[in-house]
């Protein structure tokens, strides 16, 4: 391909970065995340009908939950790729994990984001992992809308939950429309900015878009169809809200420093319309990286992109491996040939995909903020720098430090080939991480992970994609530390009794331990010891 085919004007490249919308959304199990992802596929015309997007054997578990165990268990355990347009935007929804196990592969997506909705329960507000999520995005500053859902239940105040946002995530709550009604009265919202009543219709289990009735909010028929009591009581909370003077300010947002905040029910579209035009608005467009040579702009020529997840068999069938990669500058094409920073050489892009959750199709370009599925031979791994032109490498992708541990066994002594492909397979993806005990003569991997239920996705996994059977033997530890020291000192150090030395793929040395008090202990005792938490 000439030199002349791979160019693309700045005013060209500009506008296309500019329509980009690259976001994930991140909440506690079941505050509605996989629902709130569906129902904005309906409004921006990704799908006619809300539940189109659900899998066809079972209508219980959205197509982008496409993973056998998923299925079981009605969880989301990978994340899921959405691209699609909406109103002139090109939009690229990763659709995280929202179980408390699988924190690990969210927050490496959430590293690639440019912006995030935060989903919060209306009855139970902030949970431990909305938490933890939030905490990963502050690490970055990610700008975050959030969503107060459900309020077709009974929940809590709407007041009370603005106070908790600020209180416990340190975060300045704006609300940019109001609750009207709560549980069964909940009939619309107030749009603050607009000064107008949205009350919106039910549909037939919430499949198509509900209707909405636009009013002033002195309007004689809105008076009528809320009651005299009703009104008056909206009335109040909005010259309530106004005295408090929480106005929303773009730079703060995007600063990380308030939270626009909207009231609505994904399960009947309530609030819906409103919520995806603001997301639209407000998002931010792909900003600029860090990098190995300063910051990197997404209207920079030359092309950049780097690789933040790996998954094997999207494709039962051919048994493929798919490297997830963020693009970052410039413009991607189909076929051009990109220099690996890991490698060190140069790799052709045979085969690149656009995912739609199961559904893919060739990419022929892809612009800043886009996600490409590259056909993995083994070439890549999490963090690796896909560049043209000057050599240039970004920041890897920090991980979390593993909790869990437990050996994994083979039941099939007959299929150890197949047994050490699935768990070469399960550790490139980065899930888990695989150790061997020092002292040990039996050669099971010890798997270590971030979240336990890790642990039944690789023995399902191994199961059904590789026809292995094993069983798992939990271990009592609940945390990993890679030990510095040469290995003259190491001789001399006292190690808890309780702990464990193992080593890892790389042959470095790895103590377990059952608890944080364990660390210090031998921190202590061991004058001069690193314990590192991230291998």
């Amino acid at each position: 391909m000439s030199q002349h085919a791979l160019k693309t004007s700045t005013s060209e490249l500009e506008s296309e970065v500019s329509r980009r919308r690259t976001f994930a959304i991140i909440s506690h199990p079941d505050a509605g995340k996989t629902t709130l992802t569906e129902k904005l596929l309906l409004y921006a015309g990704a799908v006619d009908l809300a539940g189109a997007v659900r899998a066809r054997k079972n209508q219980q578990h959205a197509t982008a939950d496409w993973m056998e165990l998923e299925q079981q268990r009605g969880i989301s355990i990978t994340t899921a790729a959405l691209q699609f347009d909406c109103r002139g935007y090109r939009i690229n929804l990763l659709d995280t994990p929202g179980h408390q196990d699988f924190s690990e592969d969210t927050y490496r997506t959430l590293m690639v984001t440019d912006s995030a909705v935060m989903v919060l329960d209306s009855a139970k507000g902030i949970e431990p992992q909305t938490h933890k999520l939030f905490q990963v995005c502050r690490l970055r500053r990610t700008p975050i809308l959030t969503f107060i859902n459900k309020l077709d239940r009974p929940g809590r105040d709407p007041l009370s939950l603005l106070d908790q946002i600020e209180q416990e995530l340190r975060i300045g709550p704006v609300p940019m429309n109001w609750p009207i009604g709560n549980g069964p009265t909940f009939k619309g919202v107030y749009d603050i900015s607009k000064q107008q009543v949205l009350l919106f219709g039910r549909t037939n289990h919430g499949q198509h878009r509900a209707p909405v009735q636009v009013h002033d909010l002195y309007d004689s028929v809105l008076i009528d169809l809320l009651g005299h009591a009703e009104h008056k009581q909206l009335v109040e909370e909005i010259e309530l809200l106004d005295a408090a003077g929480a106005s929303f300010n773009l730079e703060q947002f995007l600063a990380g420093n308030i939270t626009p905040v909207f009231f609505g029910s994904a399960i009947n579209n309530f609030g819906l319309d409103p919520f995806l035009q603001a997301l639209l608005d407000l998002a931010p467009a792909p900003g600029p990286r860090v990098s190995s040579r300063g910051m990197v702009e997404p209207t920079r020529e030359e092309f950049t992109g780097q690789i933040f997840k790996i998954q094997a068999n999207m494709d039962p069938q051919h048994r493929d491996r798919v490297a997830f990669m963020r693009v970052y500058s410039g413009r991607f094409e189909k076929d051009m040939q990109l220099y690996h920073s890991r490698l060190q050489k140069k790799v052709r892009m045979t085969r690149a995909y656009r995912f739609f959750a199961r559904e893919r199709e060739i990419v022929e370009e892809a612009f800043p903020g886009d996600v490409v599925g590259l056909a993995n031979p083994g070439l890549f791994n999490i963090g690796d720098t896909l560049c043209s032109g000057q050599l240039i490498k970004f920041d890897d992708i920090p991980r979390f430090a593993p909790e869990h541990f437990c050996i994994l066994h083979n039941q099939q002594i007959s299929k150890y080939k197949q047994f050490n492909k699935g768990i070469e397979q399960l550790v490139e993806e980065g899930a888990i991480q695989v150790l061997f005990f020092t002292d040990s003569l039996r050669k099971e991997p010890v798997l270590a992970a971030v979240g336990e239920l890790q642990f039944d996705v690789v023995v399902a996994r191994l199961d059904s994609e590789y026809g292995v059977a094993t069983s798992i033997e939990r271990l009592p530890f609940t945390c990993a530390r890679w030990a510095l020291c040469s290995p003259e000192k190491q001789a001399g150090i006292v190690w808890p009794s309780r702990s464990k030395l193992a080593r890892d793929r790389e042959g470095r040395l790895v103590a377990l331990f059952s608890s944080d008090w364990e660390v210090n202990f031998c921190l202590e005792k061991n004058p001069g010891l690193t314990l590192q938490e991230l291998g």
